[in-house]
């Protein structure tokens, strides 16, 4: 049986609807509502709850033991769009700034089309995936059993990535993500008049000796055939126009692609934060979160994922070695429990589709829809190729 083609149409303006209505992490009722009745209506096996606000559909063919599960994130990010289409987000402070609304699109139309198709043998589950931008739905689902319910043998997923020419695919073996940590360094020293300052002990003195020293973690400590990424991101005081204060208050995250690389970033910044507090009498502490892991991709599953890519567009258009990036996924949880491959799909480079993610006038590619939609079938149907 040949597989329709997506209502490419219908699907885009049922992804620029969701952009209308965008909604945080763990706040995605309505979302998952609406992915819920379009699964129904597919005929789909339909379960909800799943971590919170995740959706999962299931669809069985044949007698085929094997099984997948394709994965795609629901969440919008709290930014204030800036676009002025018909489609733009309705919710202050709330917007599709990354994409997600193309993903869930892809995925039902992929949906759609395994639907109304022979051509597999064996399951697939469709997972929507809530709360990705904090880094928490993939975690909230895991332990929702969301392997246990829905025992599937590797997983996949996909982000849209502008830079890359539309439609062309990109995808490494390995880490294809670095981790992301968060760190806050408190500085206690002792405020007093900015005209008097040999009478206290200066946290933005000290404050500034800390992040210079943090830059050369990477530069000094760090293999030089190593990636990594310390970043300090905010500086809060209690200070005013006139007045020293006691407490700075630094943020910023890390990265890299190695647990070894995570480790010594962390070691090295305890050191020197309270070091340099210690020489200058003032008490520092650091409070360092791990948010989200290294995105490693199988080999084999990173394989089959290339292979149905090239089925699609071709082989010019798919980079299977490409350079790793720098960014961070919640998806790489999921791939510590199970293997599989993570795939970006590119948005564009020019206009709305081409600006960065997170972007207040970025905007998805609605002709990736039908792209996308294909990927995931000529993927599924390779994983549970019926010949065999």
């Amino acid at each position: 049986m040949t597989v329709a083609e997506p209502k490419v149409q219908d699907w885009a303006e049922w992804r620029r609807d969701m952009h209308r209505q965008p909604e945080l992490g763990f706040r995605e009722i309505e979302t998952a509502a609406k992915i819920a009745d379009c699964l129904k209506t597919l005929g789909i096996e339909v379960h909800t709850g799943i971590g919170e606000t995740g959706v999962v559909g299931v669809i069985r063919r044949g007698k085929g033991k094997r099984s997948l599960g394709l994965r795609s994130d629901i969440d919008a990010i709290p930014i204030q769009e800036q676009n002025e289409f018909l489609h733009r987000s309705r919710h202050d402070g709330i917007f599709h700034g990354c994409g997600h609304d193309g993903h869930t699109a892809m995925l039902l139309s992929a949906a759609e089309k395994l639907a109304s198709s022979d051509t597999i043998d064996g399951t697939v589950y469709f997972i929507f995936q809530p709360n990705e931008e904090n880094g928490l739905g993939a975690l909230a689902m895991m332990k929702d059993g969301l392997f246990e319910k829905f025992p599937m043998d590797s997983v996949y997923g996909m982000h849209n990535m502008p830079g890359i020419p539309a439609g062309a695919f990109a995808v490494r073996k390995g880490p294809m993500m670095t981790f992301e940590d968060n760190f806050v360094i408190t500085i206690t020293g002792r405020g007093g008049h900015a005209s008097m300052p040999n009478l206290g002990i200066d946290p933005v003195v000290v404050s500034a000796e800390i992040i210079q020293g943090l830059q050369s973690i990477v530069s000094r400590s760090l293999d030089p055939m190593e990636a990594g990424v310390v970043s300090v991101t905010e500086i809060l005081t209690d200070g005013a126009r006139n007045v020293i204060p006691t407490t700075v208050t630094l943020k910023g995250d890390t990265r890299g692609l190695t647990e070894d690389t995570q480790t010594l970033i962390e070691h090295r910044m305890r050191q020197l934060a309270e070091h340099i507090g210690a020489a200058h009498g003032a008490s520092v502490s650091l409070a360092y979160s791990h948010e989200f892991v290294v995105l490693n991709n199988s080999d084999k599953e990173t394989e089959i994922a290339a292979d149905a890519a090239r089925s699609v567009v071709g082989t010019d258009l798919v980079d299977a070695e490409c350079a790793p990036a720098s960014c961070s996924e919640d998806f790489a949880q999921m791939l510590k429990a199970k293997p599989g491959c993570y795939i970006l799909i590119g948005n564009g480079t020019d206009g709305a589709i081409g600006r960065p993610l997170h972007n207040p006038k970025y905007d998805f590619n609605d002709d990736l829809i039908s792209v996308g939609a294909q990927y995931w079938v000529a993927l599924s149907e390779r994983v549970l190729r019926k010949d065999r």
